[in-house]
């Protein structure tokens, strides 16, 4: 059984930073490109971030570009999503997804992901 569990998420201010990490199981996520994607309340879920399988290529929303951080660990089936300089407008619920074929390269459409996680809450306070 496929499941992606994310953690770290919480109440800071603007400006502070939060590192997200989201755990992979039931699957050879080192053969996946995974995403992290985001929701606003009342906004449609947004592309954020998406690493290749091996790490070696990254792609990032235009809105988050030079502020957040993606990586991976595929040894510990891990992803981390590192978020500096947050912004009021970055509060959302966070979730993390593997892409619904292995071997594909970044995609940023939230369709072509078919697993995943349960979200965790980001909240910038202004």
């Amino acid at each position: 059984q496929v499941q992606l569990v994310e953690s770290g998420g919480g109440l800071v201010q603007a400006g502070d930073s939060l590192k997200l990490t989201c755990t992979a199981s039931g699957r050879t996520f080192s053969n996946y490109a995974l995403g992290w994607f985001r929701q606003a309340p009342e906004k449609e879920r947004e592309f954020v971030a998406a690493i290749s399988r091996r790490g070696g290529t990254t792609s990032y929303a235009d809105p988050v570009k030079g502020r957040f951080t993606i990586s991976r660990d595929n040894v510990k089936n891990e992803i981390y999503l590192q978020m500096n300089s947050l912004k009021f407008e970055d509060t959302a619920v966070y979730y993390c997804a593997s892409d619904r074929f292995p071997y594909v390269g970044i995609r940023t459409n939230p369709d072509e992901y078919d697993h995943w996680g349960q979200g965790t809450q980001v909240t910038v306070s202004s």
